[in-house]
């Protein structure tokens, strides 16, 4: 009787931590997918390999669930591993690469359409940028990251991370405002 009341309770033990990782893998699912899609539809620039860069990061999550030990680092967890499912996928096979600007990703939110040239003027702006300078940035701007956590993502010294911000945001500010200096030689 007492070896099948240790089975038993093994066993519902067992229940619930399925349970548990399970609504933990949910709210996962629930609080990042969007964010993981923009940012993985920023790294490939396809819709339909966005969704499997998303898919198999959380089919990874779900196999590795309890290396997270905290909840609050859940969100550079996931992009870090997006990042390498992206990595794979080269490794894997060559895919057709695809402009940016034929895709947009949309917000639900109507904007104008002076918003929506303004924010597709930026978007060629920031695509613009090199590699080390974009990549630091769309982290920050889509993903909300800190400069440590966007260290940690690019295993950068955070030194670096912060520099190539700086000089990220300078090169579009340069940008823009050259654009708006021919606007206004066009119109004067």
């Amino acid at each position: 009787m007492t070896k099948f009341m240790g089975n038993f309770f093994r066993g519902s033990q067992v229940l619930l931590d399925m349970k548990t990782k399970q609504r933990t893998y949910e709210s996962l699912v629930k609080a990042y997918s969007t964010d993981l899609y923009r940012y993985g539809y920023w790294l490939c620039h396809d819709p339909s390999i966005a969704e499997d860069l998303v898919q198999e990061t959380f089919l990874r999550a779900w196999k590795s669930l309890e290396s997270l030990k905290d909840q609050n680092a859940a969100k550079a967890w996931l992009i870090t591993i997006l990042r390498r499912e992206n990595a794979r996928r080269f490794e894997r096979k060559q895919f057709d690469l695809v402009d940016i600007e034929d895709h947009q990703v949309e917000d639900h939110i109507s904007t104008s359409t002076e918003q929506e040239m303004e924010n597709h003027l930026l978007q060629r702006h920031i695509n613009k940028l090199g590699e080390e300078y974009r990549e630091p940035l769309i982290l920050q701007v889509i993903g909300g990251f800190s400069g440590d956590e966007i260290a940690d993502i690019l295993e950068l010294n955070r030194n670096t991370v912060m520099t190539r911000l700086f000089r990220a945001r300078n090169q579009l500010k340069d940008a823009l405002e050259n654009k708006q200096q021919f606007r206004g030689a066009e119109n004067g």
